[in-house]
């Protein structure tokens, strides 16, 4: 039996590689992106569905989330990818971007995980893949906003393990260091 993987920020970096990986492991792949414009290449790959995701936007969620289920099926795995960097110094980082970088990174990765949550509970299967980052352990100079919103992702996602435990939903953390992506959002207080 095909299962389901709903990978968000699915159109390049970690998220792009994590589609290729499910498709060679012949998964059915819902590939999440925040604008289809731009990323109509990716519906060009064979056995590949696309879908239109703003993270930051809880109708945008669930109106994917629906369809994914609509046209694939139950949702068996979700990876929660989408995200961005953030340096600058703290001091002079203004707060919108701050507060930018924490709807993204944590509470879009909440709200994903609310909208695909209540169907792997009734099932009471399923698994949640947090995409965090070396910096939800260790901190850097000029980070301290990205640290701070994979730290929050981090304990969030341990305590959250232990309540989904007794549903037979699974919850991991990969913790990837340094990629070579274009993820930053260089804060132009530097």
């Amino acid at each position: 039996m095909e299962k389901t993987v709903m990978i968000t920020g699915a159109s390049r970096g970690i998220g792009l590689a994590t589609v290729r990986l499910f498709q060679s492991r012949n998964w059915r792949v819902a590939a999440c992106v925040r604008n289809r414009a731009g990323n109509e290449w990716l519906g060009k790959i064979a056995d590949l569905e696309v879908f239109e995701l703003d993270v930051t936007k809880k109708s945008s969620i669930e109106k994917a989330v629906d369809e994914i289920k609509s046209k694939m099926g139950p949702i068996d795995v979700l990876v929660n990818n989408a995200g961005y960097g953030l340096i600058g110094a703290f001091e002079e980082t203004p707060e919108e971007e701050i507060r930018s970088c924490f709807e993204t990174n944590f509470f879009g990765a909440l709200n994903v995980i609310k909208a695909v949550l209540p169907a792997m509970r009734d099932a009471r299967k399923g698994c949640i893949i947090q995409i965090a980052s070396v910096g939800g352990r260790l901190s850097f100079p000029l980070y301290s906003t990205y640290c701070a919103t994979k730290w929050a992702l981090e304990g969030f996602s341990e305590s959250l393990a232990y309540e989904l435990k007794e549903f037979g939903i699974k919850v991991k953390i990969v913790e990837p260091g340094p990629i070579n992506t274009d993820f930053h959002k260089e804060s132009m207080h530097l």
